[in-house]
């Protein structure tokens, strides 16, 4: 007869009542018994593994718990062992699956997505779905761990195709509070519509508030430039982009600041929550104008992807003179179209005063000859004319003798 084998070898029977439920909103919890029969001498490990049989864990407790969206149907096989070593083969698994809500996969809202504004509020947005009717009354519910209840977004607005909601998020002085996320569940409140879930870790999608320029300086050529961050956050969490727009060459110039630190006498010392940061090679002389935008870095958040809002403006230096500008552009080529006509005049002058027309001989007695002739003629053609009219003048006389004589 074979000896009977060794307790760690034999087959352990399957945990039991293996139960699953939803807390809060996106909150699934399984929990299980220890399993019929189980030997004094083993220590009870469980192992368990989701469906992808990703997220393999071996520990004491007999509950295993996860933040998931309840979009998809999600399943968790659990099994019992002696041990911690992974290598032992585990009792038989059982499996426990949670379905997501029913209804039209169609009917349920798209693109749900929200953002942490400057650590203060966070704001969600979605798309309606396909076999969604137009008057579709939408609620939005939200959960955090520092709640103490599930809540109910109450802003709904409608942004063109998309809507919305926004609800007061503020950050606490606990330093765990941004190592959770807020739960998400958006539906209708006549319950035609299938429920869109989404977990929103409070270490992504944060987008801080643009910072405010305090002060603009120039020293040896270079500008300083000291700003004030966003409230809620620190220097050392922030990443910076520094824009400066030059008047005279119309360009602007970009600057990443990763480190944002400069020493300037004119800048007030130890200035809470504050950055500087120098701008080589600046013409003092022309307006520069300033604005900057942060976002958040990976040395304290997870995503670093959202900038906030440019700052508002603000400019150092003399701004050209624009309408002296134009009305030089305009009378400058008047006055070198003037000057031009005037020197070729005078260089036409000076050439006639420098080498005068030689005159023409032939012409000069052509013109004296010609006006002799013409005096002759003239005085030939009055001769004729006295004549006759001394001949008509004695002609009437003689008439008028005669009259006298006949009567």
């Amino acid at each position: 007869i074979w000896p009977p084998a060794p307790p760690m070898l034999l087959q352990r029977p399957p945990v039991t009542n293996l139960s699953v439920s939803v807390e809060n909103l996106c909150t699934v919890i399984w929990t299980w018994n220890p399993p019929e029969g189980a030997s004094s001498n083993c220590s009870l490990w469980y192992f368990s593994h989701f469906g992808d049989k990703q997220d393999k864990k071996i520990a004491p407790e007999t509950r295993r718990s996860i933040e998931v969206p309840l979009n998809e149907r999600i399943c968790l096989q659990v099994g019992s062992q002696c041990s911690t070593n992974e290598s032992e083969k585990p009792s038989i698994l059982v499996e426990k699956c949670i379905s997501p809500p029913e209804g039209d996969p169609e009917s349920a809202v798209t693109e749900l997505q929200c953002i942490w504004h400057n650590l203060s509020y966070m704001k969600c947005s979605w798309l309606p779905g396909r076999n969604t009717s137009p008057d579709t009354n939408y609620t939005l519910y939200y959960w955090h761990r520092s709640l103490e209840k599930i809540h109910q977004c109450e802003n709904i607005y409608r942004e063109g195709q998309y809507f919305g909601c926004s609800f007061d998020l503020t950050k606490v002085k606990d330093s765990s509070f941004e190592q959770h996320s807020v739960q998400i569940m958006v539906k209708d409140n006549a319950g035609k519509i299938k429920p869109s879930f989404n977990i929103v870790p409070l270490t992504s999608r944060v987008k801080p508030d643009p910072p405010h320029i305090k002060n603009l300086s120039f020293h040896n050529d270079d500008l300083y430039v000291q700003w004030e961050n966003p409230q809620n956050f620190i220097s050392r969490c922030l990443f910076y982009e520094v824009e400066v727009n030059n008047s005279q060459t119309e360009t602007h110039n970009v600057f990443y600041v990763q480190e944002a630190k400069c020493e300037n006498p004119e800048f007030e010392r130890n200035v809470e929550n504050t950055s500087c940061f120098m701008v080589p090679g600046v013409l003092p002389d022309t307006l520069n104008t300033v604005r900057i935008r942060v976002k958040t870095n990976k040395l304290c958040y997870e995503d670093d992807k959202l900038w906030s809002n440019w700052s508002q403006e603000m400019s150092i230096g003399k701004k050209r003179n624009s309408t002296l500008y134009i009305t030089m552009l305009l009378i400058v080529p008047v006055i070198v179209a003037g000057a031009i006509i005037v020197l070729l005049l005078y260089l036409k002058r000076l050439k006639i005063i420098i080498f005068p027309p030689i005159p023409d001989p032939g012409k000069i007695f052509k013109e004296m000859f010609g006006d002799q002739n013409d005096d002759t003629l003239h005085w030939k053609k009055y001769d004729i004319y006295e004549k006759q009219t001394k001949e008509e003048t004695d002609s009437v006389v003689l008439i008028e003798n005669l009259k006298k004589a006949s009567q």
